[in-house]
């Protein structure tokens, strides 16, 4: 102990500070260790953290005053962000110091439903040096609240997705006020029209990046924003009343157009895509997919000039051989491609794609279901930086594919193989020798068993992401040997694997990572095998025990009482009872969202007294339709005054 001290002695500041800086981000794993070696570490740590993401308002204060390098705080998964709450925060006749507040460059309010313009104001007004602010979700939010950002002199970066009540003026207040704007962001704001987008095209003048997907707009803000000299970024993702003719405007527009997103949007055609790509030899990532886009020779004549592109995505395009070579002789530095749901795509064609662009990284040929085994050796012969491989529904590959990429493919981290018949046991062997893999989807793969899982898990230390949706011959054996070898799993979904039972949900709560967990019709499960889950996997955020019919009151006691950082549950057709799910209501303080549908045990003051319990956290509830007669209106005024949405199925 005395060497090991002495030891650490030796380690400076300026050196602890360099390892820090070599980790993942401020909440990562190594990090959390870092800090917990010893009162020098901490202070370190301290000092160097830069973000925080709080998941308690009342503890606000001090953890800022003690990490006083913080300038980004996240509030996003933070129960209770409202007027009252914040008035309570910053009230200056508190005691409580402020001086984190001039520290502030970055906030982030997404979903903070009960927030509004009195407490925004409040808020933003007491961080004077605040450059970017995330309002998306905030679905209260209206053209006070903009006016209230619009105070905000010096932000540099707004989100404001599904803020639905802003319209032009909101945004009109926004761009005059904030006239250093390099990134908004204003998907799903469908008051927004023509007449708003010309107003911030000729008021932003160092805008760099634009997000407007899905809002109602047409050509005309797409020949206004086609003056915009600086604009880097441009996503326009299911704008369906734009056409051909509105992306003309783009042919001789915004010089600086680095990234085009015009997925989704159903009125263009190859001649308008052509518009966008023609002579733009700067642009790094087009995404132009899901409306079945035939390529036509005026576009592939345009791929000439593509040749700094890196990322192409064509989802549902009709390609053929001839088009991947086009592409594969033309952009050569690309390293994301995704042709998922592309009709025409062949071994030939794949060939030659990765002949040509041998610096994939990621490759998504989801549901190109005429791909065999020749295509999966091309890509890895070729492709030997691939760490993102999509192939789900591609059911003429058998063993062989996995035995290509196992050999070739070592530094692949994901890999998506949903509802591919081909895939085996020994298929599993294979792939376990892909030892960096941290995602692998494996839903509907019906021919795998605990013997295929296990080579993974033995081989497979780093996974974090695994689904296993209706393996149904994976069982307790193979949980077992999950929770020996893939101790890291954060996200795991057993939905559908009827053979598992208490024993293999014993070993789920071995896995202490766990924060995601889906484990819906495991009705062999009882409370006894749950309660070991709910007491081992404390971390748990994510829970989806929809129709697990054996689990009974005893379960949700043990789930109520060590599952504190739960935020969302789907409890539709579990047997709790009108106090099982006050208890877990009650006792759940980090619970904003539950579907509680077709809860056959619990009455009608039973779904109210649950709701009483947890109406300051909700943000989303989801209950049969019959039920809200028997609610009593004050409990749903006090919901939806607390900014809870209510869907009635």
């Amino acid at each position: 102990m005395e060497s090991c001290s002495r030891l650490l002695s030796l380690l400076t500041y300026d050196l602890l500070v360099n390892i820090l800086d070599k980790l993942a981000d401020d909440d990562s794993e190594d990090c959390k260790s870092f800090r917990t070696v010893c009162k020098a570490f901490h202070q370190v740590e301290s000092t160097h953290r830069t973000s925080l993401r709080l998941l308690r308002l009342e503890f606000l204060p001090n953890l800022l005053n003690n990490y006083t390098s913080v300038d980004t705080l996240d509030l996003s998964v933070c129960p209770r962000i409202d007027d009252r709450n914040v008035t309570a925060l910053l009230d200056g006749n508190t005691s409580i110091d402020l001086s984190w507040t001039g520290r502030l460059k970055r906030l982030v309010l997404s979903r903070s439903v009960g927030l509004r313009w009195a407490g925004l104001e409040l808020l933003v007004g007491s961080c004077t040096r605040l450059e970017s602010l995330d309002l998306s979700s905030c679905v209260g939010f209206g053209d006070r609240e903009a006016a209230v950002v619009s105070t905000v002199v010096g932000l540099k970066e707004v989100k404001m997705d599904r803020c639905f009540r802003v319209s032009d003026v909101g945004l009109a207040k926004i761009v005059v006020g904030c006239e250093n704007l390099q990134k908004l962001s204003l998907k799903w704001c469908d008051e927004i029209s023509d007449i708003g987008i010309d107003f911030l095209s000729k008021k932003c003048v160092f805008l760099k990046h634009l997000d407007i997907s899905y809002i109602k707009i047409t050509g005309e803000s797409i020949q206004s924003i086609s003056t915009m000299q600086r604009l880097e970024v441009l996503a326009m993702v299911g704008c369906g009343l734009v056409d051909d003719v509105g992306l003309h405007h783009l042919r001789n527009g915004c010089p600086s157009l680095q990234v085009i997103d015009i997925s989704r949007c159903d009125n263009v055609t190859s001649l308008g895509l052509s518009s966008v790509i023609h002579g733009r030899n700067n642009l790094r990532q087009l995404k132009a997919g899901h409306y079945y886009l035939e390529l036509s020779t005026i576009v592939l004549n345009c791929f000439k000039d593509l040749n700094n592109l890196q990322t192409i995505r064509m989802d549902g395009a009709r390609v053929s051989d001839h088009i991947l070579q086009v592409i594969a002789s033309n952009c050569k530095l690309l390293v994301d491609i995704g042709f998922s749901k592309c009709k025409g795509v062949t071994d030939f064609g794949i060939s030659q794609l990765v002949l040509g662009c041998f610096k994939l990284k990621i490759l998504d040929l989801t549901c190109c279901d005429e791909l065999s085994n020749r295509a999966i050796a091309a890509i890895a012969d070729s492709c030997r930086n691939l760490m993102c491989l999509k192939i789900e529904s591609c059911n003429l590959l058998t063993e062989k594919s996995f035995e290509s990429l196992g050999s070739r493919s070592s530094l692949l981290e994901e890999l998506d193989v949903t509802d591919c018949c081909g895939v085996n046991d020994e298929g599993l062997k294979h792939i376990s020798k892909c030892s960096k893999l941290k995602s692998f989807k494996l839903g509907h793969c019906t021919n795998i068993s605990d013997k295929g899982l296990s080579d993974i898990a033995s081989n497979c230390s780093n996974i974090l992401e695994l689904d296993l949706y209706r393996c149904k011959g994976v069982g307790d054996e193979g949980l077992a040997a999950l929770a020996t070898g893939c101790k890291k799993l954060k996200k795991l979904n057993l939905s559908y694997c009827i053979q598992i039972t208490d024993k293999g949900m014993q070993c789920v709560g071995c896995l202490k990572e766990l924060s995601e967990l889906d484990m819906r019709n495991l009705t062999r499960v009882t409370s006894a095998g749950f309660s070991s889950v709910a007491s081992g996997c404390i971390k748990l955020a994510e829970l989806d025990m929809k129709n697990c019919k054996n689990i009974t009151d005893s379960g949700f006691l043990a789930l109520s009482y060590h599952s504190k950082n739960l935020i969302q549950i789907n409890l539709s057709y579990c047997r709790i009872s009108d106090v099982g799910l006050y208890n877990l209501m009650g006792n759940l303080t980090r619970l904003q969202d539950a579907k509680l549908l077709n809860l056959s045990n619990v009455t009608m003051n039973g779904f109210e007294l649950a709701l009483r319990a947890s109406c300051f956290r909700l943000k989303k509830v989801k209950m049969l339709a019959f039920v809200r007669s028997h609610i009593s209106m004050e409990t749903l005024n006090l919901l939806q005054a607390r900014g809870c949405k209510i869907k009635w199925d």
